[in-house]
């Protein structure tokens, strides 16, 4: 039995995203850019999820950070089919982050919306030729950390995404906190550094929000990253709901 038959079915899966209070997810990325899912996966789980990373034909693509600039540690794509609880994942959080995202496009006058079936955002991207799976997992060990950044792969980027914390803190890894700027016209910097446990995720805006100022909306830009790590081994998991360019 491989590491991805050991997971949870879908259906408890399923049972977590359902009990999600997504009003409460609104309002804390409205307010902040950022949102946590509080044990969205159990231990067991993450575990199981973390050891995918040494099965080399699940993924398409694996990235030396060091070799690019990105920091340091490295990370592997997936290739479709995506493992079951990644699959499963994507498909669950995608409509209630579909409806957040269309709120923030109407509050700074974009047109595009989105299709509350991840299914049918994915048609889109693939019409665009948009054709590879972005879902990844990271590895990080002492020393290691990731550059701010942001997730953009083509013309159809889905202004969320989400990363799941796959190991302990204090006892897996010291240090690699998650982080988050956000740069909002003439003003400096702002930077955040998010807690999180094993089996927490956190939603947040790939590249931009809108912040309520005196003339109405207007566009705050986001970027994501991770500290240097102290000690031990740190896995990730991020969902991104669009694809790459083929």
């Amino acid at each position: 039995m491989n590491a991805d038959q050991r997971l949870s079915d879908a259906g408890e899966i399923q049972a977590r995203c359902d009990a999600i209070d997504w009003t409460l997810i609104s309002r804390e990325l409205s307010a902040q850019g950022s949102a946590v899912f509080l044990g969205l996966l159990t231990p067991d789980e993450c575990d199981a999820m973390a050891a995918l990373y040494r099965q080399r034909q699940l993924f398409r693509k694996r990235v030396v950070m060091g070799r690019h600039g990105f920091g340091r540690g490295e990370y592997q794509y997936f290739h479709y089919p995506l493992p079951t609880l990644t699959q499963t994942l994507r498909t669950l959080l995608y409509p209630g982050l579909a409806g957040i995202a269309n709120n923030w496009h109407e509050k700074l006058g974009i047109t595009i919306r989105y299709p509350s079936e991840h299914a049918d955002f994915l048609t889109r991207c693939r019409d665009a030729g948009q054709q590879k799976a972005t879902p990844l997992l990271l590895a990080y060990g002492e020393g290691d950390h990731c550059c701010l950044h942001q997730d953009l792969y083509g013309e159809h980027v889905f202004p969320l995404q989400v990363v799941i914390l796959l190991s302990e803190p204090g006892r897996d890894f010291e240090g690699g906190e998650f982080l988050l700027t956000e740069q909002r016209s003439q003003m400096a910097s702002r930077a955040e550094v998010v807690p999180l446990r094993q089996g927490d995720a956190i939603a947040f805006a790939v590249n931009q929000r809108p912040v309520r100022g005196a003339r109405g909306y207007a566009r705050a830009a986001m970027r994501h990253g991770v500290s240097r790590l102290h000690r031990g081994e740190r896995y990730t998991a991020g969902i991104i709901f669009h694809d790459a360019q083929s």
